[in-house]
């Protein structure tokens, strides 16, 4: 059995799942930050009504993303304008060229709750010979 920092506990194989925020606090233009275990930030953004967590930190640079603008299902970093897309993690723009983490979602009682512990795709350097 394992306790975090939040005081939750599992067992070997269970499944994970942190109360990351209520649902009414994610903006359509912004993401919403969250400190996880041991001070890990990710970003969850609302996309067509649906929730997407990512890492908060651009893979460029040391730049909150929850600090940028959101169009559609894609936030532009503050800091030099590189793009990513919320729900696959992929780099878009230059300079970003290494995708972000993403994590499973769900929504309990109007609470986003996060899996933290095994993202959905990790970061990767992105393959140049893949359309954007």
């Amino acid at each position: 059995m394992t306790v975090s920092d939040d005081g939750t506990t599992t067992r070997a194989g269970e499944e994970r799942w942190i109360a990351a925020c209520a649902a009414a606090d994610v903006e359509d233009d912004f993401g919403t930050r969250v400190e996880v275990d041991g001070g890990q930030a990710i970003a969850v953004f609302r996309v067509d009504g649906a929730y997407h967590a990512t890492d908060d930190r651009c893979t460029h640079g040391e730049a909150s993303l929850c600090e940028g603008l959101v169009d559609g299902n894609v936030v532009e970093c503050p800091f030099h304008a590189g793009t990513f897309d919320i729900v696959t993690g992929k780099a878009l723009t230059f300079p970003c060229v290494v995708n972000l983490a993403t994590y499973p979602v769900r929504v309990e009682d109007g609470t986003i709750m996060v899996r933290v512990d095994a993202p959905t795709t990790i970061p990767t350097l992105l393959d140049r010979s893949e359309p954007a």
